[in-house]
Order: structure tokens, then C-alpha cells, then sequence
């Protein structure tokens, strides 16, 4: 049964796999490809830690990791400049009138945002001042 059942869930498998592909991982679109090199050669490194058999090895293996963590952790300049070209392509769209665009900033913003909950107070009421809403 057990055998049987490994046979039939390789065989999806294979098959999905030459049919679909590889399930493709999607970056964060700030991350530049020099960054993500970066993060690869990094990780590399890491594996030369993990794999180094004489203690002077891995301290030399230690220091070049230390350095292309720092390189790696530099990469919030990518960021920014993605930011800024995003608000500026949505300034530009509220000059040319183009609301859609401007209001489906899911990019910036993230595709999901927390729902307010509105504050009541002991009766069940509505309480809108903010004053009101820190004294109960």
C-alpha cells in the first residue's frame, strides 16, 4: 500500500514538474540583480564557514563573510530609489487626471492593510475624539 502510494505521488510529481515548471520565486522588485548576486555570493560564503576544517580556514572564511554581510545589509539605497520612483509616477498620474492610478497603489502600500475598528465606549457608542477615545 505504502509502496504503492510513493509510486503514484512520484509520478504526479515528475509530471507536474515537466508540465508546470519550476514554481518561480519573485523578488522584491527594489532588490536590484547586483544586489541579489550579492545575497548569492553571501550565502556561498556561508557555506565556506560551514565547511571549513581548520580553525585559521574559518576564521579567514568568517572575516569575507563579515564583509559581503555589510555589502548585503547596503542595499536600502534600492529601496529608496524604488520608493521615490513609484510616488513620482503616481504624481505624475494625479497631474494627468489618472485616479485609477494614483488610488491602486497596491505597490507601495502592500496589498493588505489592517481594518480600523471604531472605538465605543462602555454603552456601545461611537466615540470619535481622539481625547475622548485616550480617556476611556
Amino acid at each position: 500500500m505504502e509502496d504503492n502510494r510513493k509510486g503514484i505521488k512520484g509520478a504526479l510529481a515528475s509530471t507536474c514538474q515537466e508540465v508546470l515548471g519550476r514554481n518561480k520565486h519573485r523578488h522584491r522588485e527594489w532588490v536590484s540583480m547586483g544586489t541579489m548576486d550579492k545575497i548569492q555570493e553571501r550565502k556561498n560564503k556561508k557555506t565556506e564557514i560551514n565547511n571549513s576544517r581548520r580553525r585559521a580556514e574559518e576564521v579567514k572564511a568568517q572575516a569575507e563573510y563579515a564583509e559581503a554581510n555589510k555589502q548585503v545589509k547596503n542595499f536600502k539605497a534600492n529601496k529608496q530609489k524604488y520608493v521615490e520612483n513609484c510616488a513620482t509616477t503616481e504624481e505624475k498620474a494625479a497631474r494627468k487626471g489618472n485616479m485609477k492610478r494614483v488610488y491602486s497603489n497596491e505597490e507601495t502600500t502592500g496589498k493588505y492593510s489592517k481594518p480600523e475598528r471604531p472605538v465605543k465606549d462602555k454603552e456601545g457608542k461611537l466615540i470619535t475624539e481622539i481625547q475622548e477615545q485616550r480617556n476611556s
